[in-house]
């Protein structure tokens, strides 16, 4: 009998469709670091891709967007949508056979935001890219939420961006989106690249330093970047979205693909599961008994803190 644990209702998390309070994240096989995790979502009997079936875009008339979150901030294992297996759950990436963490590499512990993707959105390997001039990774978009809060994974939250970088990974484009909670306090603030800078000094170059070393103590050479590693504005950044969003379709209405493409609810894709089939894949995965358990709370202690130079 598989362990599973219900991690609750995303209540107030998703700003784009009244079903939203209904998803919940769905544990099975342990917590991270057991080598059978998987975190999937549900919603009225159904499982739900957070990568097909989470829309995009929170609020269009704000700019707003969904994301979702694979890894939480100062954390270490390597958590992410897993693209090749049905409905997408967040699973613990591997390498070799073993689970793969990230180094602690001076002066940084683990993930130095909370760590997730933009749903519905496809760095597509086969297209260049118009504005790095290498092909996509064949990921989701990733994204790096710089709000003070310590999110859980599988959360989703709403947020506003503010530029994008593009690392350069195998002659592959990975996009990195800089974000912020919609409801973190600096929000209010915090509206570009350059607000970033002001209220929270250091950050992007911070964010440049990681990227670029961080697989170098497994024996890799440190990453390259597009653009001498400068960030772009928001407005350079929504553009890469759109493309991406735009690829994401092109992919959902693909007949055959080594990619998971089953999904609940998204209209266009040929890869709708019925209602039917939707109720016998949740019994399938969720119908050996759950157990609820609360969200995390607030941690004081986990909050950044940003001093300026005088």
């Amino acid at each position: 009998m598989h362990a599973l644990r219900r991690l609750g209702s995303m209540r107030g998390l998703f700003g784009a469709r009244s079903y939203s309070s209904k998803i919940q994240a769905m544990q099975v096989g342990g917590p991270v670091g057991a080598p059978a995790h998987r975190l999937y979502f549900a919603r009225n009997g159904s499982p739900v891709s957070p990568w097909h079936d989470i829309p995009l875009m929170a609020n269009s008339s704000t700019n707003e967007y969904n994301m979702v979150i694979e890894i939480p901030r100062w954390t270490n294992a390597k958590l992410e949508i897993n693209t090749l297996a049905p409905f997408n759950p967040i699973t613990h990436d591997t390498k070799n056979g073993q689970l793969r963490y990230v180094a602690n590499v001076f002066p940084y512990k683990g993930y130095i935001w909370n760590y997730g993707a933009l749903p519905q959105t496809y760095e597509d390997p086969h297209e260049v890219d118009a504005h790095t001039q290498c092909v996509g990774d064949g990921d989701p978009i990733d994204v790096l939420e710089v709000g003070q809060s310590v999110c859980a994974e599988g959360s989703v939250h709403k947020v506003k961006v503010l530029g994008a970088l593009a690392l350069i990974d195998g002659e592959e484009t990975d996009w990195k989106v800089l974000a912020i909670r919609s409801d973190d306090p600096q929000s209010q603030v915090i509206n570009t690249v350059g607000d970033l800078e002001v209220h929270m000094p250091g950050l992007v170059a911070a964010t440049v330093d990681w990227f670029t070393k961080y697989k170098v103590p497994d024996g890799k050479p440190p990453n390259t970047w597009a653009f001498d590693a400068k960030p772009k504005d928001d407005v350079y950044a929504r553009d890469v979205i759109r493309t991406a969003h735009a690829s994401w379709k092109k992919l959902v209405q693909t007949a055959h693909s080594d990619l998971a493409l089953s999904n609940a609810s998204v209209d266009e894709s040929l890869h709708r599961m019925s209602k039917e089939d939707q109720g016998d894949a949740y019994n399938a995965l969720f119908g050996r008994g759950s157990v609820p358990t609360a969200e995390p709370s607030e941690d004081a202690n986990s909050k950044w803190h940003y001093i300026p130079s005088r």
